[in-house]
């Protein structure tokens, strides 16, 4: 059997911050920075901050700065994932049967270093990961371009096909499954109907997605 790896997105994943990431978004940051426009929050979810930036300014314009725009974000950051979050339940259990199948595991996200380096030392995650990919640490596109997921794979040292990625977005499914990576959407209901066509499987909840990810660890299949 060849060697497998588990690559887990963060946001939407591992902690619920899309909860709140979707009401500051919709309430809070896109009106500020695209007064003019209704922008919807799934245009967005997925992308790093810098890169929804870029994005807002190529299709409608920004009435703020880059430099305003990131002081938004990470003020907003810092009180989702210092105070706000919670812990995927049964996440640390799902580690635990992975490390107990020598599953090299990691985080694949868009959030930069300082956000997830927050999550990991709050709830005991500091040395979960073989590997932690951010979209701000790549030479290369984020979400949803694959080059992040092979990127992943590769520093876990398992071929794209022999990887499994969980994944909330669109984009992020999109990036996984452009990857050649299989993929496992988590469906959450902060996300208003994302297309996760391109996943090989849809769960609904922590213990459907705790067993879809240890049949695949077991025989490299995919169940829901």
């Amino acid at each position: 059997m060849s060697q497998r790896a588990v690559l887990f997105d963060m946001d939407g994943v591992i902690v619920d911050s899309e909860d709140y990431w979707v009401e500051a978004e919709r309430e809070e940051l896109l009106p500020a920075v695209v007064p003019d426009h209704d922008v919807a929050v799934s245009e967005v979810t997925g992308l790093n901050y810098r890169e929804i930036y870029d994005y807002l300014e190529r299709e409608y314009g920004t009435a703020v700065t880059r430099e305003e725009f990131i002081e938004r974000f990470e003020a907003v950051a810092r009180g989702i994932y210092a105070d706000r979050v919670a812990l995927l339940e049964g996440f640390h259990g799902i580690l635990a049967d992975l490390d107990d199948r020598d599953i090299p595991v990691a985080i694949v996200s868009s959030s930069p270093h300082d956000w997830i380096d927050v999550v990991r030392e709050r709830f005991d995650l500091t040395d979960a990961f073989d590997a932690v990919v951010s979209a701000e640490g790549i030479d290369g596109p984020g979400k949803p371009d694959p080059y992040i997921y092979e990127h992943a794979a590769e520093l876990v040292g398992v071929a794209p096909e022999d990887a499994l990625a969980v994944e909330d977005s669109g984009h992020g499914v999109a990036a996984a499954a452009a990857a050649g990576v299989h993929t496992v959407a988590y469906r959450i209901a902060a996300h208003d109907d994302p297309d996760l066509s391109p996943a090989d499987a849809v769960v609904d909840s922590p213990e459907e997605l705790r067993k879809t990810v240890l049949a695949y660890a077991d025989r490299g299949a995919l169940e829901n």
